[in-house]
């Protein structure tokens, strides 16, 4: 089947009481057994409950996987992910990376004995450099958070196959739509679910697939073990959501293709960080390894002044001032306050990431509006 017949019907079966066409919402927290020990597959919701059941099938199909868990957030997939990890093993991760990943790994599971590199995973003998007898696991994010850096998935993970490494990619910016990293190699794909797959701004979730059975089995475990779930109504929030996935990236892409053109020829912008331009230095990696090119860009003003960009921001109508990403509606963000706040400035510096850098989230609004204000706030 084709990506937008699984979207629509991966997971989905109508309901065997009601004929239902919608999965139902199964808000209950326990099952009735005939005998202890016998039931029919459901004996707790924090472990198992049919609702989510059909989302993890979906997601799974969306990104050719065997084995969908889903998680409470993100940063719940992440942690899940982190947890396979022993103290003294290494990992290596982009350093050009969404904050609250940095700060799990920093803050959170440095101190219980892990050991963390970032590197700049453009150039793959970056990552080579890093490798030791420790490594266990590179983790990629691509395109990246906040600079839409590139990073080649599949010369990656043939890296670390060779090495016997696990490789892990953080797919939000993408989505199943554009990439899908178990083809080219991945052993684990990451979604904050939030995003493009919820699609509407209305949930909160994560999600990990695989086609390893043996890392399903461990992380099924530890989701059920550490207890990081989703609830049966965001589940169902989550399957409505990906229904139009396909069509909602189609105009999201679309719509920031021609809002990256349009600052890339403004006079009072100094540069734009878009994979579709020919000027991005990813853009023929994106058109190798992606299906197009995304609906999120970032940018900065000339001149660097951050009064500027903050004036810039607070003017904006259409593109609302606020975190997170991937809903129909158009969103603004200051990576160095917001999302990225977590991340030391001198590391942010590092890589690039300025205090005046715009981040913008282009929904499926009329492009011309978009442009409109954007044209308002910048002039």
């Amino acid at each position: 089947m084709n990506f937008a017949t699984i979207a629509i019907h991966a997971g989905v079966e109508p309901d065997p009481t009601t004929g239902a066409i919608m999965t139902p919402i199964y808000q209950t927290s326990t099952y009735v057994q005939e005998s202890p020990g016998k039931h029919k597959g459901y004996e707790y919701s924090r472990t198992h409950n049919p609702t989510r059941t059909a989302l993890q099938n979906a997601l799974a199909a969306l990104e050719n996987g065997t084995h969908g868990i889903c998680f409470a957030s993100g940063l719940a997939a992440t942690d899940a992910v982190l947890k396979l990890f022993r103290p003294g093993d290494e990992i290596i991760a982009t350093n050009d990376i969404y904050g609250g990943s940095y700060r799990i790994m920093k803050k959170i599971f440095e101190a219980f004995g892990l050991v963390f590199h970032f590197v700049d995973m453009s150039d793959i003998s970056n990552i080579e450099s890093a490798i030791t007898n420790k490594t266990k696991l590179v983790w990629i994010e691509t395109p990246t958070n906040p600079l839409l850096k590139l990073i080649d998935i599949e010369a990656v993970c043939n890296l670390c196959k060779e090495k016997k490494i696990l490789t892990a990619v953080d797919n939000t910016f993408a989505s199943p739509y554009l990439q899908n990293p178990l083809d080219l190699g991945a052993d684990i794909v990451m979604h904050s679910v939030t995003k493009y797959l919820g699609g509407h701004s209305d949930t909160v979730m994560g999600a990990l697939i695989t086609s390893n059975d043996e890392l399903a089995r461990q992380l099924a475990f530890i989701q059920n073990a550490s207890g990081a779930v989703p609830g049966p109504q965001d589940c169902f929030l989550v399957l409505r959501g990906i229904k139009t996935l396909h069509i909602r990236m189609q105009r999201h892409c679309e719509n920031a293709m021609k809002v990256a053109q349009w600052l890339e020829n403004h006079p009072k912008v100094g540069k734009v960080y878009y994979p579709g331009l020919l000027s991005h230095t990813g853009h023929e990696l994106a058109q190798k390894q992606m299906k197009d090119f995304g609906g999120m860009l970032s940018f900065e003003l000339k001149g660097d002044v951050y009064e500027q960009a903050v004036r810039t921001m607070e003017r904006l109508q259409l593109f609302s001032l606020g975190e997170s990403l991937g809903g129909v509606e158009s969103l603004c963000t200051h990576p160095a306050s917001m999302t990225h706040a977590s991340i030391p400035k001198e590391e942010r510096e590092k890589v690039g990431l300025k205090d005046t850098l715009i981040r913008l989230s282009v929904g499926i609004e009329d492009v011309e509006d978009l442009i409109a204000d954007l044209e308002q706030a910048i002039d």
